[in-house]
């Protein structure tokens, strides 16, 4: 019975932290959107009129606050299969913690923090994602995939 409430404990504990990074995350978007070169006037855009400031930073906001929390939720993810890979030496299991920390990786990588931040540095990254880091993402996602895949098949 104590098992049962120390775990119900855990998983209030693991909802609230998501809680507070999603708006903590979000906070931090909102004093950082002009910051990281997604403020002033955009061009007309062709393909996409309807593209404004305003439509960017609902977009910026939601997507910064979703990628942190995968962020969160992913770094618990290879947390515990790390553990659970130092106790039971399982090749099912270094498989799902190699499968965590590339998808780990590539949600850091497509961080509209870390974008942002490149883009504030002189890193060529434009708002639809096109520049080297467009390349790293689906290769990572590929990687972590074929692990799964082999996981599948083999077991």
């Amino acid at each position: 019975m104590e098992n049962r409430m120390n775990r119900k404990m855990g998983i209030w504990f693991t909802l609230m932290a998501l809680i507070a990074v999603a708006f903590l995350s979000g906070i931090w978007a909102w004093l950082t959107f002009d910051e990281l070169g997604f403020g002033g006037v955009f061009p007309p855009n062709p393909v996409l009129p309807q593209l404004t400031r305003n439509t960017l930073f609902v977009i910026y906001m939601a997507r910064t606050v979703l990628s942190t929390v995968n962020i969160a939720i992913l770094s618990l993810l290879t947390a515990s299969y790390a553990v659970l890979y130092s106790k039971t030496r399982s090749i099912f299991t270094i498989g799902l913690l190699i499968f965590s920390a590339v998808f780990l990786m590539k949600d850091v990588l497509a961080s509209p923090f870390v974008l942002g931040t490149l883009r504030y540095i002189g890193v060529t990254v434009t708002l639809t994602g096109l520049s080297w880091i467009a390349l790293v993402e689906p290769l990572l996602e590929l990687i972590a995939l074929s692990v799964l895949l082999y996981l599948s098949i083999e077991y």
